[in-house]
């Protein structure tokens, strides 16, 4: 068991004043993974006066000095990807071979990203006579989510950093243990004190002390759509920033006479990644009716063809799910997709054979799914698929639509034909014939999956501020950094 039991604060390896501690459960194991404190309002208070000290110099400091400042987190990060790979395995399930490449390689594309976008930014602009200055918003807290933990901390840290942002972290206790190596990181690049902060916590506690706090200028936050609401309405009272990526039911349009080959395995890997714990998965397949029953039978192919197995054990298959809580939700959705009518293809309920212990799903597709069904409208968060028919391309459209969230949209089939359908798709991002995110294009939703948008240039600027400079100054007037 690994214990990391204290916070970093201030350049410093620090106790909490008045925390308690908290065990990570192992999700394939149902042993203790690690254990953490949870820290206090009075351990938020701490860190802010420390982000608040440090603001004064690093708000000032110049683009080639943050240059350098991520070039050397990144160097330091390389030499971590192991260890940050074996504590997202444990502690959150995802198998060792994704953990190492694409959950601990995300971090370092997130920090290359920044890197490239603070190198070609320029922090000023020039409107007739006067000046658009961007300048870094003041303290910002990171609240980030335990499904992509490096993810999420490196798609905020990163751009963070380039602005000239101090920040607070409170990464989620269900996966703690990266977030405390990625501050070993940050010391060991000799990030200046009280820059980057980390105060392990629970949303109840940490979580709603950083919002509430009138020290802090900016809230990032990444989870659940719920929690999202209620760090907004914490936040509402200082008027601060809030920058939300929430949840997603992301529709995956079959376009019709689509080679079912060629258009379905990418949707039911991207389902099937991560255990389905991705707010971006396309879990609403949407086929046109005439190809609908031979999507189902390929589809539960595939879904009962994959293997679930250890996470740490090198591999193609899928690991549990994070916690019992979690799986005690997914076991009750897909019982309501088969009492509310849906055809189940493959899967269902209970744990697969001979997985008695550990928080395993059985990989699951529903059929005929309706637009009404619970399954085709709640977030299930699990390795979880609907198939949803559609009897034209309008109808796709309105099915895609019809849903509270717009983080993401898929298209597979004729590029031409979806490009008259990309126009119509309310969503923050629509793959067309791709998959994977791409860090350099901005990441966020629409409608309650969120506001703001990250990665690269895009989520630099959700950390500035936009000041305007009246009258017709000299150059050397306006100071160094914002001349660019």
């Amino acid at each position: 068991m690994k214990s990391y039991l204290q916070n970093y604060i201030d350049g410093r390896w620090v106790d909490s004043k008045g925390g308690r501690k908290h065990q990570v459960i192992n999700p394939a194991t149902e042993g203790v993974a690690s254990e953490i404190v949870l820290g206090t309002a009075e351990d938020v208070d701490d860190a802010v006066k420390a982000a608040r000290r440090a603001f004064e110099s690093f708000s000032q400091t110049s683009k080639a000095e943050r240059i350098a400042l991520l070039q050397r987190v990144m160097a330091e990060y390389g030499k971590r990807v192991p260890d940050i790979a074996e504590a997202i395995a444990t502690e959150m399930g995802c198998p060792i071979s994704i953990a190492k490449t694409a959950q601990a390689g995300s971090g370092m594309g997130h920090l290359a990203n920044a890197l490239k976008a603070l190198e070609a930014y320029d922090f000023s602009e020039k409107i007739g006579d006067n000046t658009v200055v961007r300048e870094p918003i003041g303290v910002v807290a990171l609240i980030t989510p335990w499904n992509w933990p490096m993810n999420q901390i490196v798609a905020k840290v990163g751009p963070a950093l380039a602005a000239g942002c101090t920040m607070i972290l409170k990464p989620s206790e269900e996966a703690p243990s990266s977030a405390a190596i990625f501050a070993e990181v940050m010391d060991a690049a000799g990030v200046p004190a009280g820059v980057f902060n980390l105060v392990q916590g629970d949303g109840p506690g940490v979580g709603t002390a950083l919002a509430k706090h009138p020290g802090i200028d900016m809230i990032s936050f990444t989870g659940s759509t719920r929690a999202g609401i209620m760090v907004a309405k914490n936040a509402a009272d200082t008027v601060k920033r809030v920058a939300q990526e929430l949840g997603g039911k992301s529709p995956n349009i079959i376009l019709e006479g689509a080679p079912l080959d060629q258009a379905l395995p990418g949707g039911v890997g991207g389902v099937l990644l991560n255990s389905g714990q991705s707010c971006i998965a396309p879990t609403r397949m949407l086929v046109h009716t005439s190809q609908h029953d031979e999507a189902a039978q390929k589809v539960g192919a595939m879904f009962a063809a994959k293997q679930v197995g250890d996470p740490l054990a090198e591999g193609d298959h899928i690991g549990p799910v994070v916690n019992e809580s979690q799986w005690n939700k997914i076991q009750g959705l897909i019982q309501k997709g088969i009492d509310e009518g849906a055809t189940l293809v493959t899967g269902g309920t209970g744990r697969p054979e001979g997985h008695e212990t550990g928080f395993y799903v059985k990989p699951t597709v529903f059929s005929n799914v309706t637009p009404d069904m619970t399954i085709a409208r709640e977030e299930i968060f699990g390795p979880v698929l609907v198939i949803m028919p559609y009897k034209d391309d309008d109808d796709a459209v309105r099915i895609a639509n019809d849903t509270p969230y717009g983080l993401g949209a898929y298209i597979a089939g004729d590029p031409a034909k979806a490009k008259k359908i990309v126009p119509k798709i309310r969503a923050g991002a629509v793959f067309v014939n791709a998959g994977g995110l791409a860090f350099d294009m901005p990441f966020g939703g629409y409608k309650q999956s969120g506001n703001g948008r990250e990665f690269g240039k895009f989520g630099l600027e959700e950390f500035l501020e936009v000041k305007s400079v009246i009258g017709n100054l000299p150059e050397d007037a306006i100071p160094a950094e914002a001349a660019g």
